[in-house]
Formats: C-alpha cells, structure tokens, sequence
C-alpha cells in the first residue's frame, strides 16, 4: 500500500472513531399509524448519523414490527391485548368520529370524543404500566444511560421515562386538543383573538362570533376536557416516582417541542426558542412509478389524473358511500388513481383504478397530477404541498377538518362534509379545483414558500435531537414563565399591587382633602358668629 493510500485509510478511520464518539443514545416512545410513519423517518436518519436508537414497542403493536430486518433496536413490553383488539380499538374510535360526529353540533359531538379520548389515555396508560413498572426492563434500559427520550405527546408516558432515567426530553408532535399542553406545560401562548384553537375549523381571519366560538373551545379544552383523565396521569405519576407529581410539571422539563407543522400551513403565532417547526420533513422528490402505474397515467392524456386516498388508517367505505364516490369520479375527464381495499363499487367508470396501496408521493410529484382527493392527514397535505397540488378534502377525524380548513383559508382547497356527502356535491367540488387556476397558483405559492427555507425540516429535527445530546438538555432556552405561578404569569400579583397602591394614595389625598375642607368649614363658621 502506498504512503498517500495508507494516509487516506487512517483519516478515514480517525474521522470513524470521532463520528462514533460523538454519536449518542436515543429511547423512543412512539404513537401507532401515522405517527409512527412520522417519526420513523427521524429514526432512520439519526441511524444514519452513527446514533444508536431503541423504540419501546408493545407486543400488540399495529404498524412496528420488530422481526423485520432494521438498524433500529427494538424493547419489546408485553400487554393484555392482542394486536387485533389493538387495530379493533383504533378503528372503533375512528368509526365513531366518522359516521357520529354530526355537524354544527358542539356538546354532543365533544362529549363523544371526551369519552373516546378518556378510553385511549387509559389505553396508554396501560401500555406506560407496562415498561415502568416492568422491573428488569427498567434495569435494562438505565444500564443503556441514554442520551435523550424522544416522545410523541399524543401519547403519554415519555416525561416519564425521562424522569425514571434521568435524561433529556425532545417531544415531536401535531397537536394535543384544545393545545393544552402545549399551553401550559411547553408555556406556548395561544391568544384566542387570532389564533385558533385546534378542532375549531377556524382561521385566523375570525368574525365577532367565531372569536366567541373560538373562546368557547379555549374554555372547554382548559377546564373541562382534560380535567378528570389529568388527575388520573398525576396520581399515576405520584404513585410511580413516590412522591407528589404532576403531568405539567414532568411535561414542561422538556427541552424542545418539535411541531409537525410550518408556516405554510399553519397561521402566524408566537413561538418560543426552545419549539421549531419540522413540518413536511417526508416529503422528497418523486421517484418513477411502476410501469403498470405508468402507463395508466400517461393514458390520460392532457387531462391528467386525480390521486384519491384517504390515509392510512381508512381502507374502505360502506358499499353506498363507496358507489356514491365512484359516481362522482367516473364523470370527470381525468383519470383517478384511487386507494381502495374492499369490494370494487357497481358505479366505478373506466377512468378510475382501485389500488389496494399506492406510492402516493410519487404520485402527486408526477407531472400528470392536476388534484389530490384525500382526508386531510397532515402527511398527505404536506406532501400536495411540497408538490403544489390543490386538494379536494374529505375531513374524517382528528386534526384533519383544521388542516383542510387551512388549506381552504389560504385557497388550495375546497371542503365537502364526509357525513353528508352526495355525488353532486363531490363533482362540483373536483370540477372547481380542476377548472379554476387560482386553486394550482395558492398550491405553488405555498409550495415555493415550503422549499424556501434555509434548513430542511429532517435535519432541522435531527439538529434538535443531536442538539440536545451534545449539551446534555437545553435548559438555557425554557422560559422562565414554567418557574411562576398562573397569577404571577399573568402579573395579577403586580397589578394588584399597583392598584393597592393607587387606592392608597386616592385614600390618603380624599382624606387629605376632607380633613382641609372640614377645617376651612370650621374657620368660616367661627368668623361667621364673630
């Protein structure tokens, strides 16, 4: 070997020992289906890095699959339930949302889905049982000292992980309802004057009464939903670490909030240092499409195609809303490529293709693409946005009505309502976005302001993450607002104070004044009987 090979071989190797020493240790909680999608990615790219990376999976876990070949390591918990009571579980709740939630109907609806969320903390409450009070598996993971807990907050337990281990904490995240914790444990200040509160479906452009809705939300989210299953996460978390502790108090140590949003989507708000924006971090180039697939595609012509799916966690539709869709797409131009796992409809035309799983980023990165019917997903969203498609939305459940009522705010979009859907109504809606240039020209404009960032949002995440590691939490960036009390948050202590000091200088001067005049009187009565 030559002297200049030789010299090469031991930088290369120098440069190895330095990458591997300054590469650290990440324990993930992770949230099933699309979150888990999410935050996969993330995985996958501090493994890249050189980081070792351990996901805490349940035995009867939907989507993380432990047996398949991966760089990632998996702890595997047991639990009561099998996998299928687990899919049962998720699917019954969004059945619910879907096919119960009726429109314009505030308290029944929120009453429905407090019942339905109270049932899934209890859910993960159990899954949390079993890894913290799993006695050799404790043991097992303190003796890995790792260098951060990356949590999804959807799901609980993440605080307290880090607590048990003494470590750091990175949350990434869409949204809790009402952003309740984000309010009070991340300290994000949400003026409901102008922003609205997530499940509202409002935009910040709010009339009189919106803003009154919107406050109704604040209310409810604040003092209400939360109230009972909160007290539960405390008692839990008291009686697991033996002593006094609260959900907000374990929850407002962590050291960044990664928001699975940007400002494309999302309306302007205060942020604080310690929280960054890493919506759309899947999203990447298109890659060929599959030759079949292909030529499907090309065959439309000028006219283009539609992409339809509704997520990853709807694979079908009843036999009458799934023969009313199919109406409606077989009279556009346009052929569709539709994702669809159950019986073909009797009113499917020529144009459309069923699919039981579609590359739906390459899709929508394809040339031929003029719209995208879809549920809302902020995956999927983010993924028309970075490829400028406008959408037609179908909001089923979650967070997607906010999503697609962004979208509409900001012209990309036109809504149909899920529950009253008619064909009529859909093909109006398709004919608008396809017809109407304005709705392609809002989904470039959000997509040329998505692409327009100085770091990506995959490293702008990984930096936080690799951040957080190299100096051991970044506790240099939490606000001092998590040190104070509500009322010296909101200085009622000092206006207080101020205002005791005002009325005691008014009182001091009235009485000042009434003891002059009552000795000017005295004088003037005694010149008078002079």
């Amino acid at each position: 070997m030559s002297v200049k090979w030789a010299s090469v071989f031991v930088l290369l190797h120098l440069m190895g020992l330095l990458r591997r020493g300054a590469c650290g240790k990440v324990l993930v909680w992770p949230t099933e289906y699309s979150h888990w999608i999410n935050i996969k990615i993330i995985l996958e790219e501090l493994v890249h890095r050189g980081h070792e990376v351990t996901v805490l999976t349940s035995s009867a876990s939907v989507l993380i699959d432990p047996s398949q070949p991966s760089a990632i390591k998996f702890e595997v918990y047991s639990i009561s339930m099998t996998k299928e009571e687990v899919e049962a579980f998720y699917m019954s709740l969004i059945s619910e949302w879907m096919n119960h939630f009726k429109k314009n109907s505030f308290w029944p609806n929120y009453s429905k889905l407090k019942q339905r969320f109270d049932e899934h903390t209890d859910f993960v409450r159990n899954l949390c049982r079993g890894v913290v009070l799993n006695k050799s598996l404790m043991e097992k993971l303190r003796a890995s000292k790792f260098d951060v807990v990356l949590a999804d907050a959807v799901s609980l337990c993440g605080e307290l992980l880090a607590e048990l281990l003494n470590t750091s904490l990175v949350y990434t995240l869409r949204f809790t309802p009402g952003y309740t914790y984000e309010k009070y444990s991340a300290g994000l200040p949400f003026p409901p004057s102008y922003v609205p509160v997530v499940l509202s479906e409002l935009s910040d452009q709010m009339t009189f009464m919106e803003r009154v809705k919107n406050m109704i939300h604040v209310l409810y989210f604040d003092f209400y939903f939360y109230t009972s299953d909160e007290k539960k996460w405390n008692q839990f978390y008291s009686e697991v670490l033996g002593r006094p502790r609260t959900i907000v108090e374990l929850m407002n140590k962590a050291d960044i909030w990664l928001i699975r949003m940007y400002w494309d989507l999302e309306f302007p708000r205060p942020l604080l240092p310690n929280v960054d924006f890493i919506g759309g971090l899947h999203c990447k180039p298109a890659k060929p499409l599959p030759k079949e697939m292909e030529d499907f595609v090309q065959s439309s012509g000028e006219h283009g195609i539609v992409v339809f799916s509704l997520g990853s966690m709807v694979y079908n539709l009843t036999e009458e809303k799934a023969n009313m869709i199919a109406s409606a797409l077989a009279q556009i131009p346009q052929k569709v490529v539709w994702r669809f796992d159950g019986k073909k409809p009797d009113t499917l035309g020529s144009n459309t293709r069923l699919y039981k799983w579609i590359p739906q980023n390459d899709l929508l990165g394809h040339p031929k693409t003029k719209a995208f019917l879809a549920h809302g997903g902020t995956n999927g969203l983010y993924e028309a946005i970075y490829h400028g498609i406008p959408v037609v939305g179908i909001p089923l459940f979650a967070d997607q009505p906010d999503n697609i009522a962004h979208m509409t705010s900001k012209g990309a979009a036109v809504r149909v309502d899920f529950s009253t859907l008619s064909s009529a109504d859909l093909l109006s809606a398709l004919r608008t976005v396809l017809n109407d240039p304005s709705y392609k020209e809002n989904a470039m404009r959000l997509s040329r302001i998505h692409h327009d960032q100085p770091v990506k949002p995959l490293d702008r995440a990984v930096f936080w993450i690799e951040f957080v590691m190299r100096h051991k939490g970044a506790k240099h960036l939490r606000p001092a607002l998590h040190d104070l009390s509500w009322f010296q948050y909101h200085s009622l202590d000092v206006l207080g104070f101020l205002l005791a000091c005002v009325l005691s200088v008014v009182f001091v001067i009235t009485k000042c004044c009434l003891l002059c005049c009552g000795k000017f009187g005295k004088a003037g009565k005694k010149e008078k009987r002079a």
